[in-house]
């Protein structure tokens, strides 16, 4: 019996690992709306270059992972990172990680959206950010960068609002450049096909 419930959450976990590349699986360009405390983000996708991690990020959406979860991480000169963190900063649940996909010749410039990571290359799971100038630094070269898998088609006024956020360091997470004024990732939508 255990081993009957331990392969079928593994079942579940590599079912919703997946569940992205079947919304629009024909849609090379699927666009999102990120509704945060601040206004509405719009994201187009792009499946041709990094289809691995549009089909990872569409799956928390279809998920609803990234429901009430903050934008952790405020650069103002540098990046806007969340996806990660409940509204408590509790670690939201985790997909499997997937494969860094730096080399499909999109780069960090201002207003892209990619994954984050940590120092292996390949561990990247939920977490995201927005580029907030040109970051040629996170680009691939000698090593793996950060994958690039779309950008911002409407909704720049939003970033810039939440850029201008004073940060501080978080004395209960011990977390610096953390937003002093929340901000919200109320729920992400995938937009009709056009």
């Amino acid at each position: 019996m255990r081993y009957y419930l331990y392969g079928l959450i593994l079942l579940l976990n590599v079912a919703a690992a997946h569940a992205g590349q079947f919304l629009q699986p024909n849609n090379l360009f699927p666009k999102v709306r990120i509704v945060t405390s601040h206004g509405d983000i719009e994201v187009e996708l792009d499946r041709s270059r990094a289809p691995l991690s549009v089909n990872n990020f569409l799956s928390y959406v279809k998920h609803k992972r990234y429901n009430n979860t903050v934008f952790h991480r405020l650069e103002p000169e540098f990046v806007l990172q969340g996806g990660g963190y409940d509204a408590g900063y509790k670690p939201i649940e985790e997909l499997k990680p997937v494969f860094n996909e730096s080399g499909n010749g999109l780069k960090n410039q201002f207003g892209t959206i990619a994954m984050a990571r940590l120092n292996d290359p390949h561990s990247a799971t939920s977490q995201f950010y927005f580029n907030l100038q040109d970051n040629p630094s996170l680009d691939p070269g000698r090593r793996w960068g950060y994958t690039v898998f779309g950008h911002i088609s409407a909704g720049e006024e939003v970033i810039e609002k939440i850029r201008a956020i004073q940060t501080d360091t978080s004395v209960e997470l011990g977390w610096p450049n953390v937003p002093v004024e929340q901000v919200l990732i109320k729920t992400v939508l995938l937009l009709p096909e056009q």
